[in-house]
C-alpha cells in the first residue's frame, strides 16, 4: 500500500471514530470527568498505547530503525519521528479525537517533562513486535506491560486510583504474530486456526492485566485485511486481495468480538471496544480502486 492509501486508511479510522465513537467509553469518561471537576477537562486522560507499528510514535532506538530515516514523516512532522509512516499513525489520531496531546514514547521517559507522562499517558508500543516474540529484538506485549506496571508501582501518586479514573488503553497487535508464523512456516497456514487460539487466550490474558492496573477503557484493533497487504497481493501484481488470507483477519476478527464480550459480560460496565480497523482498511482500498489515479 502506497504512502497516500495508507494516509487514506488512517483518515478512514479518524473519520470512522468521529461518526461512530465508542459511545460507551466517550459517555462514561465525560461523565466521571463531570461528577469530579464539573466540565470535561481533556487533559486529565490519560492515554497509555501498547502494540505494533500502528501505534508506535518512536520507541525504537534511532541506530536501529528506518523509522528514523527519510521518507518516514515526511508529511507529519516534517522530519523522521520513529513512526513508521510519512504522517500521523492511529494513536495520533486517537489523541486528537480525545483531546489530547499524543502521548510521550516510553523510550522518552528520562528526557521529556513530568507534566508530558504524569497528564497525557504513556505509548508503550514497538514497531514490528506482537503478542509473542517475533523476528524484532523488541519488547513485546508482556513486556510493554511490564513495563508500564514497573511505572505504576514507582509512580504511584500519578497513577493511583483517582487519577486512573478517566484513563484509556490502545491496544495494537497480532499482525506481526501471524506473519512471524507464516514466514517460519514457508507460507503454510494449515494450524493457523490453533495459532489464532494461542494468539487471543495470551491477549486475553493481557487485557485484563492492563485494567488490573486501573485503566478504564480498553480499546483492541480488530485484524487489518491481511490479504490486501503487498506481500499477499504479488500473484495478481498488486491488484487483488487474497481472499483466503482475508478470512483469516475475519476468523481472528470474529473470535476476538467473543472474547471481549466475555470480558465485558464479566466486568460491572463495558470496558473493552474493537477499534475496526479491518471496516477502515477495506473503505480505504475501496476509494483506491474508485479512484486509481490517487495511489
Amino acid at each position: 500500500m502506497g504512502n497516500k492509501a495508507y494516509f487514506l486508511c488512517c483518515l478512514c479510522i479518524y473519520a470512522y471514530m468521529t461518526t461512530f465513537p465508542p459511545v460507551d467509553m466517550i459517555e462514561e469518561v465525560d461523565v466521571v470527568l463531570k461528577r469530579q471537576h464539573g466540565k470535561h477537562k481533556h487533559g486529565e486522560i490519560k492515554l497509555f498505547v501498547f502494540g505494533d507499528s500502528y501505534v508506535d510514535t518512536g520507541n525504537w532506538p534511532k541506530s536501529m530503525s528506518s523509522s528514523w530515516k527519510r521518507p518516514y514523516g515526511f508529511t507529519y512532522p516534517g522530519y523522521p519521528s520513529g513512526r513508521f509512516s510519512d504522517g500521523l499513525v492511529l494513536t495520533d489520531f486517537i489523541a486528537s479525537f480525545l483531546g489530547i496531546k499524543s502521548p510521550q514514547p516510553y523510550a522518552n521517559r528520562k528526557k521529556i517533562s513530568s507534566h508530558e507522562m504524569d497528564n497525557y499517558g504513556v505509548n508503550f508500543a514497538y514497531g514490528g513486535t506482537g503478542v509473542f516474540n517475533t523476528f524484532v529484538d523488541q519488547p513485546n506485549m508482556t513486556t510493554q506491560i511490564n513495563y508500564f506496571q514497573q511505572l505504576v508501582e514507582e509512580e504511584e501518586q500519578v497513577y493511583n486510583k483517582e487519577k486512573m479514573s478517566s484513563s484509556i488503553a490502545i491496544v495494537s497487535v497480532a499482525g506481526n504474530d501471524y506473519a512471524t508464523f507464516i514466514t517460519k512456516n514457508n507460507n503454510n497456514m494449515e494450524d493457523l486456526g490453533n495459532v489464532t487460539k494461542s494468539i487471543l487466550s495470551q491477549l486475553e490474558l493481557n487485557l485484563r492485566r492492563i485494567h488490573g492496573l486501573g485503566v478504564q477503557k480498553i480499546g483492541i484493533t480488530a485484524m487489518e485485511p491481511i490479504g490486501c497487504l503487498p506481500k499477499m497481493t504479488i500473484s495478481s501484481s498488486y491488484e487483488n486481495c487474497s481472499e483466503y488470507a482475508n478470512s483469516l483477519s475475519i476468523f481472528h476478527n470474529q473470535m476476538l468480538h467473543q472474547i471481549i464480550d466475555k470480558l465485558n459480560n464479566q466486568t460491572s460496565r463495558p470496558i473493552f471496544f474493537i477499534i475496526d480497523l479491518y471496516s477502515a482498511f477495506m473503505t480505504a482500498l475501496n476509494i483506491q480502486q474508485n479512484h486509481p489515479g490517487n495511489s
